[in-house]
């Protein structure tokens, strides 16, 4: 494909992705490709990801170097701007990146020439029966050294508002949208709703509404389920609930989930992919639902999601399973395919990556 412009969002604390940015810059040079970086703390603010985009001349391709963090930053920026992301992995437990430092030129190469797949992966977006508002003291409290907080969600123009039905935001999530209390002494008290209906009221240090991307972030450490990101489905799960059923509820992707927090509790945060956007008072809601765009992200091979599962958690095999001393062969299916199997999504044996090693047999 063709890449006039090239978005860059760099993790300024590690030098590897200072490095990494520089093989990306020589690259565009080498290829008369524009290449802008993009400072999201730029004048020590925070801007929207249209201003943003907008600054750095509408890329049509964000390459981010970093972590999973640095990964859904750049994400936001590409879903504003219906433009591919690709994550240079340079974090330590992520899901999200996926191309190791070394060979970021060769996926460079790789997209210039059309030689990659292009994931879709669901996203989220919300209304809220109210704009969603920061109380000036609260950016000192939330700040915790890492730099401005983004601004609240603008409300969208192109979309009907009020009533029952609230205001449009201008929100997007890959990973999840959060409804935390905001006192340690205190738990929030919310009623949830899935498609319309009340399933419970519940008292809870957080309630989050996960993509299957964000399955494997903040609801996999709240004991939520593990998602293939190629499934279609909203995952609700609570936090420290206070009550017996502490269960994740998996809803269909046209199923929307509803926050409300009731008349007895305090105020409650709003968190959108980790970062603060605002907050709620007693009586206000939001409602979580599937959004109309998409991400794009660029794979330069079949995803080995189960495999990266493995890895990153380090699970290890039950002592009772390998007690006949033989491990089970990491890659099982090496011979060609029967034609009734044509149309699973089933791993060959993979090429190995860009300047990487294949996995072993």
């Amino acid at each position: 494909m063709t890449v006039n412009r090239v978005g860059l969002v760099v993790h300024g604390g590690r030098a590897e992705a200072q490095a990494a940015a520089g093989a990306v810059r020589d690259w565009c040079a080498e290829h008369a490709v524009e290449c802008t970086d993009i400072d999201v703390w730029q004048e020590g603010a925070r801007h929207s990801a249209r201003a943003e985009v907008d600054a750095a001349g509408d890329p049509d391709l964000i390459v981010t170097l970093g972590g999973d963090g640095t990964f859904l930053r750049g994400a936001r920026l590409a879903a504003e701007n219906d433009a591919l992301v690709l994550g240079v992995d340079l974090g330590r437990v992520g899901f999200l990146t996926e191309v190791p430092a070394p060979a970021v030129r060769a996926a460079l190469d790789a997209v210039r020439e059309e030689r990659i797949t292009v994931e879709s992966r669901m996203l989220l977006t919300m209304r809220a029966s109210c704009r969603l508002e920061v109380p000036a003291q609260m950016e000192a409290l939330m700040r915790y050294g890492r730099g401005p907080m983004l601004p609240p969600p603008r409300v969208r123009v192109d979309c009907a508002a009020g009533g029952d039905w609230g205001v449009a935001l201008n929100v997007t999530a890959l990973n999840d949208v959060v409804l935390e209390k905001l006192a340690r002494d205190r738990q929030v008290s919310v009623a949830v709703y899935l498609a319309g209906r009340l399933l419970a009221c519940y008292s809870a240090d957080a309630l989050l509404v996960a993509t299957p991307t964000g399955s494997t972030a903040y609801s996999f450490a709240a004991g939520g389920p593990v998602v293939s990101p190629r499934a279609e489905a909203l995952v609700f799960t609570p936090v420290a609930p206070h009550m017996v059923f502490n269960r994740s509820v998996v809803a269909a992707p046209d199923e929307p989930v509803a926050l409300r927090v009731l008349e007895r509790s305090g105020q409650a945060a709003v968190s959108i992919d980790g970062q603060l956007r605002g907050v709620l008072s007693p009586g206000d809601w939001i409602g979580v639902y599937a959004a109309p765009r998409r991400l794009k992200a660029v794979r330069l091979g079949p995803t080995d999601f189960y495999g990266r599962l493995r890895e990153r958690m380090n699970l290890t095999d039950a002592p009772a399973a390998l007690a006949d001393g033989r491990a089970a062969p990491l890659w099982p299916m090496t011979s060609p395919r029967p034609a009734d199997l044509a149309h699973l999504a089933l791993p060959g044996a993979p090429d190995p990556p860009p300047g990487g090693t294949p996995p072993p047999a």
